[in-house]
Parts: C-alpha cells; structure tokens; sequence
C-alpha cells in the first residue's frame, strides 16, 4: 500500500516537489539536473548550477517518514553552496534543522520560505563536482533521442 499524503501518494508528491523546485531554480537563473551520484556514493536529489558556478542542492522530502529514515542530508553540506529541504505544503517544517535552507513547493512553482546558509567548497572539490555535473547532464541529454538520433550512421 503506497503512503498517503493527503489525497497524494508519496511519488506524486516527490515529482511534484521537484518539479515546482526545477521551475523556482530555472526562473532564478540555475540550471538543474537530478539523481546526481556523488563521489561520496550518495544521490543529490536536485542540484542546480548558477552563473558563478555556485551549487545548490535540495533534498526533496515527501512524508515525516521519509525526513526521519534519511539521515544522510549532511554528507551533502561538502559538496554545495547552499542547501535546502524541499517539502510540500502539509509538511511540518518544525521538525528540520534550523540551519539548513527551506523551499515549499508543488507542481506550480516553489517558494524559498528560508534562505540558505552559504558553505564553503575546495577548488578541487569544486572542479571535479563542475565535471560530474557536466558528464551527468550531457547523459542525460544523450538518452533523449536514444543514440539512433545522437550517433551518425555507420558506412
């Protein structure tokens, strides 16, 4: 039996999240990409990238459940600039963390209702994570068409 979340299931609410969070970014002048692997093993549910080369990365929570059986949000600190939860509107913000940053969202849109701390990152960190993200997208790119659109014809 799939979680409830009003009359939403947990996937839904999930997609919708992310979808109002891509659509907050891409109006801000961040380009995203999801399910990032990290070096680290763990996968950055939402990243976006700004003109300065700054990350953002969003931890898209669907349920009080989901929030209180993930305990690895903090092994992204070191991998971003900013970071946020991104949750729906009958979340419960009050039981986040107070540091991090916070997004609501739906469908729609999304709305930043607390501004994320900045956090540091090493230039190496930073150009190998640049790198990742650009591999990452360019699949993700490639996929689209499959490789009969991507790839020339053989002779």
């Amino acid at each position: 039996m799939k979680e409830q979340t009003g009359n939403i299931t947990r996937p839904e609410t999930t997609i919708a999240v992310t979808r109002g969070v891509i659509r907050l970014f891409h109006h801000m002048g961040l380009n995203c990409v999801t399910e990032l692997s990290l070096i680290n093993g763990r996968r950055v549910d939402v990243m976006g990238l700004d003109r300065k080369g700054q990350f953002s990365v969003v931890e898209v929570k669907s349920s009080v459940e989901d929030f209180r059986t993930d305990g690895k949000w903090e092994e992204y600190l070191p991998f971003c600039d900013h970071f946020y939860f991104a949750v729906g509107s009958d979340f419960p913000t009050e039981i986040l963390p107070r540091e991090t940053g916070l997004i609501m969202a739906d469908s729609y849109g999304a709305e930043i209702l607390k501004p994320s701390l900045p956090g540091e990152m090493n230039p190496a960190r930073r150009k190998a994570l640049t790198l990742r993200y650009a591999r990452h997208a360019a699949a993700r790119l490639m996929s689209i068409g499959g490789l009969d659109a991507i790839l020339p014809e053989e002779g």
